[in-house]
């Protein structure tokens, strides 16, 4: 099956979310994957069997708390706030019988038992693979803050809905749930609405208010800074792959959250430089004392903007969010060849943008550079920016940069001074945070589309193959101790290779893999991220949800 689509504040900011939930994309708005506070997470599991319907025999399962089914393919990746859970999917396995063929849904589950709570319901636009590609469900991950859950759909908006679905009856301006369920602009008549259906509050259109033209599918973790929602929109090229049909349309606004009004824009000028699509999501960070929103643009450039909009000097009836600074994420020799010739987009010593979010982390920011999994393995590069600079800090700002990466679509997670991520060709990086220097590699054999979580000393990380990597930190750091300052080690089928700061192999013995990791082979690709909300472990893949946490003790 071919894919087009990839598959991102301090907790406080999340209003009423305790500190152990997994409210947001990243856990918290400096997008970093990293869960602090988990102990005793399970190392190993087993899924159990199934039957021809797919539901999961509990009795065959091991360290399983419940299993939730989901559609045929699932990409968001699950939120978990005050008791629920939420998870996009498509419904291939419709739990509502109401509706038939392709949707794009949201499922709120119950955090306890898996069992449905609520569900969102979007029609498909029709549009195809362009720009609503058929059975993708909800590819945005859901923000939570008090009793509100916001995040984007596969019609081009931003909503926001009530936590609690229709069961406390229809709050908000928004009255349409029957007829936007029913395929808003259609002559069909309005569905029921149910106590299981979605309490829409208001929404927020990109394509008829600002023009966008969301290549694929519109996918981005929205942002919360005080009142303010941020998102990305996904304005993109058409079907010709060539041609940008709105370049004036903004690729990041912010609306306010208890309204949905347009507060801002950017008005970079990124639009005319769009590659191919975007859909990296944007993150919060406070330099200086004042709140910033960092974001990967489509442009393969990172921005950061003052997280207050202003007036726009040209035009007081709009707003516009602030430039801070700019820095190119790719090298001059990924753009430009030894000629002066600019280098195609799509090749492989070609030029990216960004999928991945960047991650905000004492005052800089970590991203790498990629492309949609279509277009195949390619150049990549991991910066670190010095987010405290101004202007166009392309040659000024980047403190280091890491180039032993492939083109990649994974968030980093940075933790005890370390920095993990994957790349798109399967290939997991553990760099030094201070100055980039590679300390140990390892190959998972097959493509990665989510992000490497870390928690409770441990690193989760899934592959299209199915196969749940799992981490042992500490023997990992002992294992390059042990073996000398600055080398580099590379785990790949129970053999450890030592090499030395020219590449040159100097020592190849086997190792006991067991002591350095584990791999759970899942009944499925798991193309999400894997997270962790009050010691519970969840790993989608893209039929169904796995709640896991340790029964056992470990030894």
């Amino acid at each position: 099956m071919r894919h087009s689509f990839f598959s991102l504040l301090v907790l406080t900011a999340c209003g009423m979310a305790v500190a152990a939930d997994w409210p947001e994309w990243g856990r918290d708005g400096s997008r970093n994957m990293v869960a602090p506070d988990a102990k005793n997470l399970p190392r190993t599991w087993e899924v159990g069997e199934r039957d021809e319907d797919g539901n999961t025999d509990m009795s065959t399962t091991k360290n399983i708390k419940f299993v939730a089914k989901l559609g045929s393919q699932s990409y968001g990746n699950p939120t978990v706030a005050d008791g629920r859970i939420y998870v996009g999917t498509n419904n291939d396995s419709p739990r509502d019988k109401r509706f038939k063929g392709d949707h794009s849904l949201l499922y709120c589950l119950d955090e306890k038992t898996g069992k449905l709570l609520w569900q969102f319901t979007a029609p498909k636009t029709g549009e195809g693979k362009v720009g609503d590609w058929e059975y993708l469900g909800i590819c945005s991950t859901p923000t939570i803050e008090g009793n509100r859950a916001y995040f984007v759909t596969n019609r081009h908006e931003v909503v926001c809905v009530d936590v609690e679905g229709m069961a406390n009856g229809n709050d908000g301006p928004f009255k349409d749930e029957g007829k936007y369920m029913a395929g808003l602009g259609t002559p069909k008549p309005p569905m029921e609405v149910t106590a299981t259906d979605a309490d829409i509050i208001w929404i927020y259109n990109l394509n008829e208010e600002l023009g966008v033209f969301c290549h694929n599918i519109t996918s981005s973790a929205v942002l919360i800074v005080g009142d303010l929602v941020f998102a990305q929109t996904s304005n993109g090229v058409d079907w010709s792959h060539t041609n940008i049909p709105n370049p004036k349309a903004p690729s990041l606004v912010c609306l306010d959250k208890k309204t949905g009004k347009l507060m801002g824009e950017e008005i970079t000028g990124m639009g005319t430089r769009i590659m191919h699509g975007g859909w990296s999501s944007p993150t919060a960070g406070k330099v200086n004392g004042k709140d910033l929103v960092f974001f990967g643009g489509p442009d393969g450039i990172v921005y950061a903007f003052d997280a207050k909009p202003v007036k726009d000097p040209e035009d007081e009836e709009f707003n516009i969010l602030n430039e801070v600074w700019r820095c190119d994420g790719n090298l001059p020799e990924y753009r430009v060849d030894k000629n002066g010739k600019p280098i195609k987009y799509v090749r492989p010593d070609g030029p990216s943008e960004f999928i991945a979010s960047p991650v905000f982390y004492k005052e800089r920011i970590y991203i790498a550079i990629g492309q949609d999994p279509e277009h195949g393995e390619g150049v990549g590069r991991l910066v670190c920016i010095d987010a405290t600079k101004k202007g166009d800090i392309t040659k000024t700002g980047v403190i280091w940069d890491y180039t032993g990466i492939n083109r990649s679509i994974s968030t980093a997670a940075i933790h005890d001074g370390l920095v993990y991520v994957a790349d798109y060709s399967g290939w997991i990086h553990c760099v030094d945070a201070e100055t980039g220097k590679l300390q140990w590699k390892h190959d998972t054999l097959a493509h990665i589309w989510g992000s490497v979580l870390v928690a409770d000393n441990k690193a989760y990380i899934g592959n299209e193959d199915g196969i749940v990597t799992v981490f042992d930190l500490a023997q990992m750091k002992e294992l390059v101790k042990n073996n000398g300052i600055g080398v580099k080690t590379v785990m790949q089928g129970g053999k450890l290779a030592v090499t030395d700061s020219g590449g040159k192999t100097t020592k190849l013995e086997k190792v006991e893999s067991a002591k350095y990791m584990s791999e759970v082979e899942m009944p499925g690709s798991v193309f999400s991220s894997v997270i962790v909300a009050n010691g519970v472990v969840y790993v989608a893949t893209g039929s169904h949800l796995y709640a896991i946490e340790q029964k056992e003790p470990q030894n």
